[in-house]
């Protein structure tokens, strides 16, 4: 297996800060696969970006770019010659340069014109090559920035907050459409993100952080449906997390207000404590559901109905549930319901701390 990326116990920390920025980071990526780091700000999501660029050095640790070492105790290559494309989060286009010469901007091989024009046909701007950045839209801008990036024919793509200036339409737009380019060209990407949508849309696998540590690493269906820890349910989606202990069965979930069947218990021993994440998708409205409870707060958002459900549990205690009902469906609040659980999005995780890695 060809990997484009590899990252082994890199360690990077900032002059003056109280932890490193990323810590004991392990990644590697296939060729051909687009990448996204997720996470809130300060998760050190850039770091790593940066790090692969070489526009920051590691203190400790190893970073391969397809197969060649550009970082490591006793080795440095610069950024100019890592074979590195970089779309950065504003553009970086030159406002007095066209599109013609933004997307071969030092570039000198002998197939200039023909790289520029075969670029810019996959990105679709034949016919722009002779605007400035000013007569662009946002979209265009950026389809610009991602040809100058794979004119060179890169190693990797790096993309940093791509979609953070775009408009929600547009953004959704051009989720679909950068996917396209990067995988028509054969790049290999690795995208920066704090938005779970972006995340999900466009990317092969997905890499969670949290306080500079990888929470977990997997496709975006295994982070959505069966996310590791309270901190990856949580920030990947919405989610209910609730309490409870291993069944006597090994294959449930004892909670407060009944028995959840689950796919995966991870081996965890029957009597243990554990915490799972039941996704608003997977609690559905049913008259003869187990778990009843009273609506307290619904709202319409044109896709579903946001409903925030107030159930009793065991010892006079509550708990609220957030489901999504059909819009076509009329809610009303103080209404009383009856809900079961879809297992197909139910993840069980031991009850720890959320920002730890336990399985």
């Amino acid at each position: 297996m060809m990997f484009d990326i590899e990252l082994k116990s890199v360690t990077k920390t900032y002059m003056g800060a109280d932890r490193p920025a990323i810590n004991d980071v392990c990644l590697a990526v296939e060729r051909g696969n687009i990448i996204t780091l997720l996470g809130p700000s300060g998760c050190g999501k850039t770091t790593t970006l940066r790090l692969i660029a070489g526009f920051e050095r590691a203190e400790a640790g190893k970073i391969a770019l397809a197969g060649k070492v550009v970082s490591n105790g006793s080795t440095w290559v610069p950024p100019e010659r890592r074979g590195v494309g970089m779309v950065f989060q504003d553009y970086a286009l030159f406002p007095h340069l066209t599109v013609f010469d933004n997307v071969g901007f030092n570039y000198k091989e002998k197939d200039r014109k023909s790289r520029i024009m075969e670029v810019l046909e996959l990105v679709n701007l034949i016919g722009y090559e002779k605007r400035y950045p000013h007569e662009l839209s946002g979209g265009q801008q950026q389809r610009v920035a991602l040809a100058r990036a794979l004119a060179k024919r890169p190693v990797v793509v790096l993309l940093d907050e791509p979609f953070s200036n775009l408009d929600a339409g547009l953004r959704t737009q051009m989720r679909v459409e950068v996917k396209r380019i990067i995988k028509e060209a054969g790049a290999t990407a690795i995208l920066v993100s704090h938005d779970q949508k972006d995340a999900l849309a466009i990317s092969d696998r997905i890499i969670v952080m949290k306080d500079g540590v990888i929470q977990q690493n997997g496709t975006p269906r295994e982070i959505y449906q069966f996310p590791e820890n309270k901190f990856v349910a949580s920030f990947v989606g919405q989610t209910n997390l609730i309490e409870g202990t291993i069944g006597s069965d090994g294959k449930s979930i004892d909670t407060g207000f009944g028995n959840i069947p689950c796919f995966h218990t991870h081996n965890m021993q029957p009597g243990e404590k554990a915490c799972i994440s039941i996704r608003p998708d997977s609690l559905e409205m049913d008259q003869s559901g187990p778990i009843k409870g009273r609506i307290i707060e619904s709202t319409y958002t044109g896709e579903a109905i946001d409903a925030t459900v107030e159930v009793k549990l065991k010892k006079g205690k509550k708990q609220n549930l957030l489901i999504h009902v059909h819009p076509e469906i009329v809610v009303n609040k103080g209404e009383e319901i009856n809900l079961k659980v879809l297992p197909d999005f139910v993840a069980v995780m031991s009850n720890t701390d959320e920002s730890e890695r336990i399985l």
